[in-house]
């Protein structure tokens, strides 16, 4: 148990600092990638694959490990590059997403290194929307580039944004006096499953495509009324995020005085033994991993009558 503990208090040092860890990785060309060592569960040399009858075809197989069957995604045809042939050199990153772990198969695997999130950019513009990537950082004067994991998912198996119908009758938010709920997500894919599944309950969205941009908003709409809350319900964000990650935007908001009563929901696909430990150092109100429409929309709908019920 101590053993836990010192983990969870090394990788909390990293809460509010604005810093992360990468592991780096490469395709089928000498361009690097790199993934967020918090959603990594191990790195192994490939194991035998076997093939089941119509996986997609981005799906090179599965592989049993450790007791579970986890179907392995080549990252680079899902990018649009060519298959990674050499199976026996190749890896696996096992890594966690949406409340499910998936094999990444890589060509090769290098290093971890730990940087900041304000050296994580969003994507160059010109990229559009059929584009892969979600942010890019520079190591040893080389551009590393980071995937939308979230869109590959969800163009391999895609999630449903839908509320039930069950909740979306007894979610009643005609008394949130017109208050908008703002999105922070560097994913295109994982901002509109959240404003598909809002918007459904009559609520009006907001969205910020990092932590830095959501908190210079915040700020704008807080300088109209002197607290942000006269306008904002609830912030849904995203904790993994270019410049400015969502526990130091959380953090942000909890010492700025006009912000600082504002709820804050993070919504992410990061999981694992650390994220409690996090949420209460950076003071948000309620964690959710990615992504469940009936369970946000009732983290949402909580936030706004606790709101109500204080005044």
């Amino acid at each position: 148990m101590s053993g836990i503990m010192d983990s969870v208090n090394q990788r909390t040092q990293l809460v509010g600092q604005n810093r992360l860890e990468l592991l780096l990785f490469r395709l089928s060309t000498k361009q690097r990638f790199g993934i967020n060592v918090f959603k990594v569960r191990e790195v192994l040399q490939c194991p035998a694959l076997t093939s089941i009858p119509k996986l997609n075809t981005l799906v090179r197989g599965v592989a049993h490990i450790r007791g579970q069957t986890i179907s392995v995604i080549d990252l680079s045809m899902a990018t649009g590059g060519a298959p990674i042939e050499d199976l026996a050199s190749a890896f696996i990153i096992i890594a966690e997403y949406n409340r499910s772990v998936q094999g990444f198969l890589v060509g090769s695997v290098e290093r971890i290194i730990n940087t900041n999130w304000d050296a994580i950019m969003p994507p160059p513009q010109g990229t559009g929307k059929a584009s892969y990537l979600t942010a890019v950082t520079e190591v040893d004067k080389e551009l590393i580039e980071i995937l939308d994991v979230e869109k590959i998912l969800n163009e391999i198996s895609p999630l449903s944004a839908d509320v039930s119908d069950e909740l979306a009758e007894n979610v009643d938010v005609s008394k949130s006096d017109g208050k908008i709920i703002f999105i922070a997500d560097d994913s295109s894919v994982a901002r509109n499953q959240v404003k598909k599944a809002l918007t459904t309950l009559g609520l009006e969205i907001e969205s910020a495509k990092n932590g830095l941009e959501a908190l210079k908003r915040l700020k704008e709409i807080a300088e109209k009324t002197g607290d942000v809350t006269d306008t904002v319900g609830v912030l849904v964000s995203d904790i993994e995020m270019p410049e400015m990650d969502g526990y130091t935007l959380t953090a942000e908001i909890k010492n700025t005085p006009e912000l600082a009563r504002l709820h804050v929901i993070l919504h992410t696909s990061l999981s694992g033994v650390f994220n409690q430990a996090m949420v209460q150092k950076v003071g948000a109100d309620d964690f959710i991993a990615k992504f469940h429409p009936d369970e946000l929309a009732g983290s949402v709908q909580k936030w706004l009558q606790t709101d109500l019920k204080a005044k």
